[in-house]
């Protein structure tokens, strides 16, 4: 039996990894840690209601880590997952911040771990923003080319766990994933945010022309590489975990647009590109698929289409919520 803490437990990647654990007979308690209270229905997908293994405990992790080791030392959890991160792309006005949740916060949380005998592996997750801009697929030996103050601050922490891992046997992994999505994301994101302009009528405004290509995988198949590595992985290890493809963010558009059976000419409106935006991400998941038999399962015509019915579902929720990002600490 495994009890798991999953840190930046308020985001969806974290509650569609928390709801693949409580899939698994063996595992007997789920606690996920946010900076905010509980979401709406909409946001949260009910996961955990009215299962007595699952838990969510409003703590901020950086300003409140004794709270975190009280929950923690209570709980004893086998594994940590870290989802919390600051993850905007336009991470240039105040990147101070970037670097004091995704790297201090880390340090200074696993520090405090490798003083609990109760930990058997902490789950670092990164990014494949690491890489930068790339022609090709790339594996985790890969050159590290950070573009943005947010990519270098997640490089920092990894850098920081492998040093751990070599030099005092914190069993630690990360895992690099493509862009995720899934029902429940917030609507700054370009997939939620597509489904609500589609459904309420409004011209979807489509940066740079959509010509950006990311790699992109549904979150319950990130769940599950997630899961595999927890359960499976040799410490000390990185892996990537992205689609065989990337998608340019017009053809994400488009599938939206058919999807809704809205002519994509009446649907997006062209506007001016992010400064600074990689070309493209692409990774090669060979490792991962080779160590712990993981490659996504989900393509992205059926996770579109499971896109647009979760907006339909929760229409009256998202159109309260907000569609532009927000940074806090």
């Amino acid at each position: 039996m495994k009890s798991y803490v999953l840190l930046g437990g308020a985001g969806i990647f974290a509650v569609h990894t928390a709801r693949y654990l409580l899939e698994q007979d063996h595992v007997e308690r789920v606690i996920c840690v946010g900076r905010n209270p509980p979401n709406s229905s909409a946001f949260t997908l009910d996961v955990g209601k009215g299962d007595p293994r699952y838990r969510y405990e409003q703590i901020h992790i950086v300003f409140e880590q004794d709270r975190l080791f009280e929950l923690m030392d209570e709980e004893r959890p086998d594994v940590v997952i870290n989802y919390a991160a600051l993850a905007y792309a336009t991470s240039w006005g105040k990147s101070f911040r970037y670097y004091e949740t995704n790297v201090v916060a880390v340090a200074k949380i696993c520090e405090a771990l490798m003083q609990r005998d109760y930990l058997k592996r902490f789950l670092q997750i990164g990014t494949s923003e690491l890489y930068g801009s790339n022609d090709e697929p790339v594996p985790e030996s890969w050159p590290l080319d950070p573009t943005s103050p947010y990519a270098v601050s997640k490089l920092a922490a990894d850098l920081h766990l492998e040093t751990l891992w070599a030099v005092k046997q914190f069993p630690m992994n990360i895992i690099r994933p493509s862009n995720a999505y899934g029902p429940g994301q917030y609507l700054y994101r370009i997939l939620p945010k597509a489904v609500l302009y589609g459904l309420t009528g409004h011209k979807f405004p489509l940066q740079g022309g959509g010509v950006v290509r990311k790699s992109f995988i549904h979150a319950r198949d990130l769940a599950r590489a997630i899961y595999l590595i927890c359960e499976n992985a040799p410490f000390g290890k990185t892996y990537n975990a992205g689609a065989k493809e990337p998608a340019s963010m017009r053809h994400l558009v488009e599938l939206v647009a058919e999807e809704l059976g809205i002519p994509f000419e009446d649907f997006a409106e062209i506007t001016p590109g992010r400064v600074g935006e990689d070309a493209q991400y692409w990774l090669d998941s060979s490792l991962i698929k080779e160590d712990l038999s993981w490659e996504p399962e989900i393509d992205l015509r059926e996770g579109v289409r499971d896109m647009v019915e979760w907006g339909r579902t929760y229409l009256p929720e998202i159109q309260k919520a907000a569609t532009e990002f927000t940074l806090r600490a």
